[in-house]
């Protein structure tokens, strides 16, 4: 099981985990979705993803995404587009046009949601099951992702906390993705970083 930590935007954080021994396959940033608290504004967001990143792959969180942002974006140091609320063909178009891996992020709230993957599935390379709240952290039923076969590579986020027994996830899910259990007092915490790390390399080395 790998590891994404999303809403990442300042540069001290960003170093840390890159030079950490056992670092994340993903780190996400927030690029467009103003309401998150974790969002970066254009400028500072060029600046602090200029960095060497390693084998971790980056990647640019966006919500529907406008032709404007997409083009501001193109020559960034970013692997993959995380996209909510783009429809499939709209995918097709950005993962074509810009070269990029995707990760579809659909919002679960029920059955017929999860089902929702099956018009993504020949497009992204990912698909990220998320709960309504978006930046919230809301939880949803997990149990609800048992039938997804594991042809599909599958993220899973939703009020995951850092310190959970994560490997009760490895049966549902290839990459647990978490941002909020990683904070105090609304800033991403070091010391939570390395214990959600350790945690998924001690799985890792399990398996």
């Amino acid at each position: 099981m790998d590891a994404k930590i999303c809403g990442i935007n300042e540069f001290n954080t960003l170093s840390y985990i890159i030079k950490h021994k056992n670092p994340p396959k993903f780190i996400g940033f927030i690029v467009n979705y103003r309401k998150s608290k974790r969002y970066i504004e254009f400028k500072k967001l060029k600046e602090l993803i200029n960095i060497e990143k390693k084998k971790i792959n980056f990647v640019a969180v966006l919500v529907n995404p406008n032709k404007n942002i997409l083009e501001k974006i193109k020559n960034f140091n970013f692997d993959f587009y995380q996209l909510y609320d783009v429809s499939p063909e709209k995918t097709k178009s950005i993962k074509k046009k810009y070269n990029k891996k995707i990760i579809t992020a659909i919002t679960i709230e029920s059955k017929s949601d999860v089902e929702k993957y099956k018009k993504f599935e020949s497009i992204s390379d990912i698909i990220l099951f998320d709960s309504k709240g978006y930046e919230k952290s809301l939880k949803f039923d997990h149990k609800l992702l048992n039938d997804v076969p594991d042809s599909i590579t599958k993220m899973l986020a939703g009020n995951i906390q850092y310190d959970d027994r994560l490997d009760k996830y490895s049966k549902i899910t290839d990459i647990i993705d978490i941002s909020g259990s990683l904070e105090t007092s609304g800033k991403k915490d070091v010391s939570k970083i390395n214990f959600f790390l350790e945690n998924i390399n001690k799985i890792k080395n399990e398996d």
